[in-house]
């Protein structure tokens, strides 16, 4: 029988400091960032004045900021920088081209396939990126008729988790478990470590996801269906296009369905044909790339892209509206100059709630401007600011950076490098994570001043405050009050059970809180409870690492269960609704294999 005594008043003002972030990440009021940067404050206040026995108060200090400079936040950073690196140079945009053409031939077909490519690639790639690039292909498809976005972003969002679970790089918490593990003692767990384990409890969990799931959520469309713009340009066949001796009938079933032949050719399509077609940007992208085509004329568009390469600039597509004062009213694109003037290329023009007009003297046949209509126009962003002022256009929300395809290949190989070499043992996670990152710059498919965009401030001040908190809890000795406190409640119980008990403890914490601060709490009390119970250690850490990433039931549990939540026009109820049970089964899944993985 276990005797437990009074904990220290170190240990309960760090289960109070602990229990204070828990609360205020509950309730949202306060930023993330803020939440975590008091949380540093309070600490490092707290040890200066009060330090813990036989230190001094720098060391307090010390611990409370040694989150910043530890090797799991450099390593997450790193691992940040290289996916950034994967979404600009467009190297997972095959993956996305293909299962949007699965989704034609089949819809339970492309859900099967979007849910197994999800969790595969949310495997190597941090998740947010992988649901970032997956979402608009889902809303897409909703919007042209196929299965409910309400239907299908939930299950997904489930499958990117799963996937990031199984690897000790797939998400930023597993990391943190990790690297506190190893700061108590722990053996270091390689890239592929528990696997195998995660991979079988897929298995079992994929059923509910592809099947279930979505009949447990409602047809959450409005009825009323926003109408995307459709811009109408001229579409030039170059010598090298995949068009030149083909039919129409050949080609149009490999084009996408929001692209359309305003002029249908008479026999096959010849070299230097130009031809009017409509589209959205999406549509018009796509086409080009597939028939190997030109919406704009070929020289501008290749200095436009010589021009960026020179100056490490960014090529931007943006949409601008014809004002009153524009110089370019009653013109067309071949009598306005932009392209010469400016060195921008219009891709295409959308007229609002009226028929497309020609002038009568244009025996070409091209579009006159006119007030309201909007410009699809690609260019530098100097460039682009330029032609907005100087003609009187204005430009509007929503300016997309086209991805620097020609870096892909690079950026994958980089990202895979790093990874074989950790996954080998040949390098730590950390080193192997940095020199990728310093390829990343060094190559230029991440651009050192914008290296901003790639690293979450909120990421990196959560994870520092995490470390601190996981350090005052263990070395106050509330990790191990705690443990005793558990362990009298589980002693008696089979080792499936004390597993199952510690996973759904921070699974609870993971869904009202935090993953990263369940993750700093709940790693030292299972070590504490592994040597009270005489269990092993691995076992027990996984399966907090395993409860950190079962965050489906709740929306502010993680923030890709934010992400869904609009597109979706989710409610609270239906993400406990459909999360609960997948919780339920992974918690019962894991359990079991963790107990015959270790013989326990």
């Amino acid at each position: 029988m276990y005797v437990i005594e009074t904990p220290t008043p170190h240990a309960i003002a760090a289960m109070a400091v602990t229990l204070a972030m828990f609360i205020a990440f509950a309730r949202g009021k306060l930023s993330t960032e803020i939440v975590s940067l008091m949380t540093i404050a309070v600490i490092a206040v707290g040890l200066y004045f009060f330090p813990l026995p036989h230190t001094g108060p720098t060391d307090g200090l010390q611990l409370a900021f040694s989150g910043f400079g530890h090797y799991a936040l450099i390593t997450i950073c790193s691992l940040m920088i290289m996916g950034r690196g994967l979404v600009v140079t467009g190297a997972l945009e095959p993956a996305a081209r293909f299962l949007e053409q699965v989704f034609k031939v089949n819809l339970q077909l492309g859900l099967l396939v979007s849910l197994l490519l999800a969790f595969c690639l949310s495997m190597m790639v941090n998740d947010t990126p992988v649901l970032v690039l997956l979402l608009p292909i889902f809303v897409a498809l909703a919007e042209r008729g196929a299965m409910p976005a309400s239907k299908t972003l939930i299950p997904l969002n489930a499958a990117v988790l799963i996937g990031g679970m199984a690897t000790t790089i797939g998400t930023s918490t597993n990391l943190l478990v990790v690297s506190i593990a190893r700061d108590l003692g722990m053996p270091q767990m390689n890239v592929f470590h528990y696997t195998p384990i995660v991979l079988a409890a897929a298995v079992v969990a994929l059923p509910y996801l592809w099947l279930v799931m979505p009949r447990l959520l409602k047809d959450n469309r409005s009825g009323v269906t926003r109408a995307r713009r459709r811009f109408v340009t001229r579409l030039r066949v170059p010598a090298g296009s995949d068009l030149v001796g083909r039919h129409f009938d050949e080609v149009v079933e490999r084009l996408p369905n929001d692209f359309r032949f305003e002029q249908r050719p008479n026999g096959v399509f010849e070299a230097g044909q130009r031809l009017t077609v409509s589209g959205t940007h999406e549509a018009l992208e796509e086409a080009i790339r597939v028939l190997r085509g030109q919406i704009a004329p070929g020289w501008v568009v290749d200095k436009i892209h010589r021009d960026a390469s020179v100056r490490h600039d960014d090529v931007h597509v943006i949409e601008m509206v014809v004002t009153t004062d524009s110089r370019i009213q009653g013109r067309t694109l071949a009598t306005s100059g932009i392209a010469d003037l400016y060195g921008v290329a219009v891709l295409g023009i959308h007229k609002p709630d009226r028929l497309m007009k020609t002038g009568p003297d244009d025996p070409r046949g091209d579009i006159r401007l006119e007030e309201g209509d909007v410009l699809l126009v690609m260019g530098r962003a100097a460039n682009l600011e330029d032609f907005a002022n100087t003609d009187g256009l204005l430009q509007l929300e929503g300016a997309k950076v086209m991805p620097r395809r020609s870096r892909a290949l690079l950026a994958g190989a980089i990202m895979f490098g790093s990874i074989a070499l950790a996954s080998a043992g040949l390098l730590p996670i950390a080193i192997s994570a940095l020199a990728g990152a310093i390829l990343m710059f060094i190559t230029g498919c991440v651009k050192f001043d914008r290296v901003g965009r790639a690293l979450s401030g909120r990421v990196i001040v959560l994870v520092a405050a995490s470390i601190a908190v996981g350090r005052i809890i263990l070395e106050s000795g509330a990790a191990g009050w705690l443990g005793e406190v558990m362990a009298s409640g589980l002693q008696h119980l089979p080792p499936a059970a004390v597993l199952a008990a510690i996973m759904l403890f921070v699974t609870l914490l993971t869904n009202f809180a935090s993953n990263a601060t369940a993750a700093t709490v709940g790693t030292p009390i299972a070590f504490a409870i592994a040597d009270q119970l005489g269990l092993p250690r691995e076992p027990l850490i996984l399966a907090v690492l395993f409860g950190c990433n079962l965050c489906y039931a709740t929306p502010i549990a993680y923030q890709t269960n934010m992400l869904i939540m609009a597109e979706g026009n989710y409610s609270f109820g239906d993400y406990l609704r459909t999360g609960v049970p997948l919780v339920l089964i992974m918690t019962a899944t894991l359990s079991g294999l963790l107990v015959l993985t270790y013989g326990m």
